[in-house]
C-alpha cells in the first residue's frame, strides 16, 4: 500500500497530506488519557489537521456509516454460517459496539480529513 495514500493514512493514524506525520497524539485508540487528542498540525508536513471549529461534525455521520456496515456485515456472517448463534449475536452486539467505539471515532475522523486533503506526490 502506498503511504502517500489516502487509504494508507486512515488505516494507519497518518497525515492523509504527508502520510508520515501522526493524526493522533496516542497511537492507540484504547489509551484512556489521550485516546481523542489529536495534533493541530502534522508534525511532519504542517498540514493543519483541524481546519474550522466544527468540522468534524461529518465525522459523526461517517463513524455513524461504520457502525452500521460492521453490524451488517456479522450479521450475515452469522446468518449465513452461524445460525444457530443467533441469539449471542443480539446479545453481544452491544458489548462489542461499545468496546470499538474509541476505534471508531478515530477511523471516522482520520476518513473524513481525508476526503478533503489531497495526498502529497500526486498520488491518490
Amino acid at each position: 500500500m502506498a503511504k502517500h495514500s489516502r487509504i494508507y493514512s486512515v488505516l494507519f493514524n497518518k497525515c492523509p497530506r504527508c502520510g508520515e506525520g501522526d493524526f493522533f497524539v496516542s497511537k492507540s485508540a484504547y489509551d484512556l488519557r489521550n485516546f481523542e487528542k489529536m495534533h493541530k498540525h502534522c508534525p511532519h508536513c504542517g498540514e493543519n489537521l483541524v481546519p474550522e471549529p466544527g468540522f468534524y461534525q461529518g465525522a459523526l455521520y461517517m463513524s455513524y456509516a461504520f457502525y452500521v456496515a460492521f453490524m451488517v456485515i456479522v450479521f450475515l456472517i452469522v446468518v449465513n454460517f452461524f445460525e444457530q448463534y443467533l441469539d449471542y449475536f443480539l446479545f453481544g452486539i452491544i458489548p462489542i459496539l461499545i468496546i470499538l467505539t474509541p476505534w471508531f471515532y478515530r477511523l471516522a475522523r482520520r476518513a473524513w480529513l481525508a476526503i478533503f486533503i489531497k495526498p502529497a506526490a500526486g498520488e491518490v
